[in-house]
């Protein structure tokens, strides 16, 4: 099993058609029949079987501000696995892969939205900061949204330099 990486630019409508029905198939929420959440991502990768993609993750990277710091994050996004192929090591390796090529990028700092064991294990530890983001449900801007932290937000340093769980986080957008 390998992970293909593809360039967001390079997406095929082929492979944007079958990273929306995988979406579709692993989520409660309604992608509404795109390949991603909210916005387009910068990269994906996936895991094919017999040409069918049977696992996907997105990175977004972006600029956020962490108080009054402008940072340059990845946001990791949409990761799946085809129910018939669960428990096979994909989202890992597909983590892995996204990490590897993150390390090489801007970014000092990795993203995500989740509790998966899978994260925790690769290094992303829970962080508290008060949180800032729009709510772009069904890919139309609704409302700025300000909360105290959220549950989900776990943060992996990509450089020696610490995060700061305390100050406000603003992701400058919507959610990856």
């Amino acid at each position: 099993m390998t992970a293909d990486l593809i360039p967001e630019h390079l997406l095929t409508n082929a492979e944007g058609r079958a990273i929306a029905d995988l979406l579709a198939r692993c989520f409660r929420t309604d992608f509404g029949g795109r390949s991603f959440f909210q916005t387009r991502h910068s990269w994906r990768h996936v895991v094919r079987h017999d040409d069918a993609i049977v696992a996907h993750l997105a990175v977004q990277l972006r600029a956020v501000r962490l108080g009054d710091d402008l940072l340059t994050i990845a946001g990791i996004a949409d990761v799946a696995t085809d129910p018939a192929h669960r428990g096979q090591g994909h989202a890992a390796a597909l983590l892995q892969a996204a990490l590897s090529v993150t390390r090489t990028s801007p970014a000092g700092f990795a993203l995500l939205f989740g509790t998966a064991k899978l994260y925790a294990a690769a290094g992303f530890r829970p962080a508290a900061n008060p949180l800032t983001y729009l709510d772009l449900t069904g890919a139309r801007t609704r409302a700025l949204c300000v909360s105290e932290a959220s549950d989900h937000l776990q943060v992996l340093a990509l450089t020696g330099k610490p995060w700061d769980g305390t100050r406000p986080l603003d992701l400058l957008g919507g959610l990856f």
